[in-house]
């Protein structure tokens, strides 16, 4: 790749902190944008000296909802929280990072002529009554609910990434990215998978809300990235899926759990959340056929990495499972 210029909103996240060094691997020069509001330097680790001393690489602080006047040749769109905890902690704020921040960044894309991906969610399927979810399903979302400021902000968002295409030419990638895991996630990131490792680790009971009978796919956070990178060199101006389409029931991810740790694990059980999607599951047909996508990390490749991740986090001990 030669020496393009890449800005990365939410860079310090946890998707967006993964994105960075790859780029950056890549040959890139890289602009890391964040508020760091659920974005940590601590991301960026080992590698964090290396990439300030290496003249490629700069860190911004800096809240999209604010107009920036930079120049770049990408712009890969993370910023919004996308756990539950976190986007629904200040809703008003979440929308209008969707909604001003995607308006800004698209302006900007527009001024200098960049090429925009931006990171969209299954979140727009709502709680779907399709499955798996295709991107030509319009979805089944709650506009008034607790977590409509995340779900209708991203569909807010596609509009305006479409109507910038439509109206002005922009070259605009979509990425409707599905359940991601991986090191770097926040410890009291909220979401299942975080949740449950977590909790195990801990020697506390593991909660699951419901019957456990709902169903997520699961997708390691390199597959997830490689993605992005695929999406982002390719010509396509329509949403894609973006994912890993191996669906597990909640309660499957406590037995897959067990079987990193080798313990039984409790369970208690609490309400299913408003609006909790009862099943996920992508459709990856576009992205396969288009960008010859496949995730390729399995669950309990994935899993592994992620509890040693989480227990270095938590100073626990090291699982034995994971000594050898």
């Amino acid at each position: 790749m030669s020496r393009e210029v890449s800005l990365v909103t939410g860079g310090a996240g946890f998707i967006g902190s993964h994105l960075c060094m790859r780029l950056f691997d890549e040959g890139c020069h890289v602009i890391c944008l964040d508020n760091y509001f659920t974005g940590r330097l601590e991301n960026f680790g080992s590698r964090y000296r290396e990439l300030t001393q290496s003249g490629r690489f700069e860190f911004i602080r800096h809240d999209v909802i604010e107009p920036i006047v930079l120049e770049v040749d990408r712009i890969y769109h993370l910023a919004c929280p996308a756990s539950p905890v976190h986007y629904q902690y200040n809703p008003v704020k979440t929308i209008k990072t969707n909604v001003i921040g995607t308006y800004h960044m698209l302006g900007l894309a527009k001024r200098i002529k960049a090429r925009i991906l931006l990171a969209s969610t299954s979140e727009v399927y709502g709680d779907p009554q399709v499955h798996p979810q295709s991107e030509t399903y319009w979805g089944h979302v709650n506009p008034i609910g607790i977590r409509s400021c995340y779900d209708e902000g991203k569909r807010v968002a596609e509009t305006l990434a479409c109507d910038y295409h439509r109206q002005h030419g922009l070259a605009i990638r979509i990425a409707r990215i599905f359940n991601t895991y991986g090191p770097n996630m926040a410890v009291n990131d909220g979401r299942v998978m975080s949740n449950f490792v977590c909790q195990a680790l801990r020697g506390e009971p593991i909660t699951v809300f419901g019957n456990g009978d709902q169903t997520r796919s699961f997708c390691y956070v390199s597959d997830l990235v490689e993605g992005l990178c695929r999406l982002m060199d390719s010509d396509f101006n329509e949403p894609v899926n973006l994912g890993n389409d191996s669906e597990i029931t909640i309660l499957q991810l406590v037995q897959a759990i067990e079987k990193i740790l080798g313990k039984p694990l409790e369970v208690v059980r609490k309400p299913l959340p408003q609006d909790d999607p009862t099943r996920r599951r992508p459709d990856l047909m576009r992205a396969k056929q288009l960008l010859g996508y496949e995730p390729k990390v399995s669950l309990e490749e994935g899993l592994r990495e992620t509890v040693g991740y989480f227990a270095d986090e938590l100073k626990v001990p090291v699982p034995d499972c994971l000594k050898h």
